[in-house]
């Protein structure tokens, strides 16, 4: 049987819903009327039968984030179904083999996506580098923080968006993997910005210099159920920080449990005991390089590491970039250029993890993921993207 795979237009719109709602539980729900299954942003790719059924999905989203304190182009994958009598003859991955090829046309060098199980996804060559997770905390634990006298706490208007944004981006490009919040996936409108949460505070110093926010809601209940939710915690000193955490912690008669969204090396657990915060929810994330010479020359590097090292890159999903490369990093940039000995072999799993410095090279070559190489390579590999833990805080 042939079957097509291309892009979803208006035509597909009902088929796109129906096969979507049906994968993900909301098949009760009549379709908006403003629905589409494509937007700004947004590319969705379809595997159809001879008869023009959409028997398989995925959606394309235009995003970026941030490594090494640079942005990297990325394809955020979403919405991947099949159709329950079509699964495992292999439709998944003629969708997003497709998808793939599409988004580096379109310039993407990088693909992130939040699994629900991770087998498909490494069979094609993602791995999966890190979580998004709510922490479970008493809120009487954050009562016993003490508030910074000079700091002031107030409710955010739309005026301090901007410096609320640069704040997250000052933020977010220290890390590894955190979204750049722009661009046509994101809202940009400041009044819906604000009404998406019960409360979004903003904190600011002596000189009414914007310093930290938090973004939360407020459950039902004022009883043992009372439950405060905080997807932003966002502190640039650490006065702000423990100003909000003990805002927080005043809601403890009427909301005692407090659910905290925060990445493994956040500033928060400076004062909070590890002890009393306890995984609530955990959304594994997986990454995967789409073009690998524009993948390294897009991210940053550290500025004192000089070095050249030949790579072997196997992946037979985007063969475009597979076989022998040497990666020549220079004062904090870096380039693959074909050739080399190869004498580095990298899978497309390892390439992934090695570039979101998720793990170690000796951890790689015990996954079977590296082979080669020797304790001077392996330093250099360690270097080359030592830094943060991965995270995310933004869910698609």
């Amino acid at each position: 049987m042939t079957y097509q795979v291309r892009p979803l237009g208006p035509e597909d719109k009902q088929q796109a819903w129906d096969l979507g709602s049906l994968t993900f539980g909301y098949h009760q729900q009549p379709m908006p009327d403003d629905w589409s299954a494509t937007g700004p942003g947004r590319r969705q790719h379809g595997v159809f039968d001879p008869h023009g059924r959409l028997v398989a999905k995925a959606l394309d989203r235009d995003q970026a984030h941030w490594f090494g304190g640079r942005l990297v182009p990325a394809a955020g994958i979403a919405g991947v179904a099949t159709a329950p009598d079509q699964r495992g003859h292999g439709h998944g991955r003629r969708v997003l083999t497709h998808l793939l090829a599409d988004a580096r046309d379109r310039g993407a060098a990088i693909s992130t996506l939040f699994d629900t199980t991770p087998a498909p996804y490494r069979a094609l060559g993602w791995e999966e580098i890190g979580a998004l997770t709510y922490f479970r905390a008493a809120t009487r634990t954050l009562a016993a923080v003490r508030p910074d006298p000079t700091t002031t706490l107030r409710p955010a208007t739309e005026a301090d968006l901007p410096a609320v944004h640069d704040l997250y981006h000052r933020i977010a490009r220290d890390s590894t993997g955190m979204m750049d919040r722009t661009g046509p996936t994101f809202d940009t409108d400041p009044a819906k910005q604000l009404a998406d949460h019960h409360g979004y505070t903003v904190a600011t110093d002596a000189t009414g210099t914007l310093t930290g926010y938090a973004t939360w809601d407020r459950g039902p209940g004022y009883d043992a159920t009372g439950t405060l939710t905080v997807d932003d915690l966002t502190g640039l000193t650490a006065a702000a920080t423990r100003t909000l955490l003990a805002m927080l912690g005043t809601w403890a008669s009427v909301a005692p449990t407090t659910l905290l969204r925060l990445g493994p090396a956040d500033p928060a657990w400076s004062l909070i005991a590890r002890a009393d915060a306890h995984p609530h929810t955990s959304q594994p994330w997986m990454l995967r390089i789409i073009d690998a010479p524009a993948a390294i020359a897009a991210r940053g590097w550290p500025a004192h590491l000089t070095a050249e090292l030949d790579l072997d890159l196997v992946d037979d999903v985007c063969a475009w970039h597979h076989g022998p490369h040497r990666l020549t990093l220079t004062a904090g940039t870096a380039r693959l250029d074909p050739g080399g000995t190869g004498a580095i072999q990298l899978t497309p799993r390892g390439l992934a993890a090695w570039y979101a410095g998720a793990t170690t090279p000796d951890q790689l070559r015990r996954a079977g993921f590296l082979t080669g190489g020797n304790p001077t390579t392996d330093a250099v590999l360690h270097a080359a993207t030592a830094g943060p833990a991965p995270t995310l805080h933004d869910y698609f």
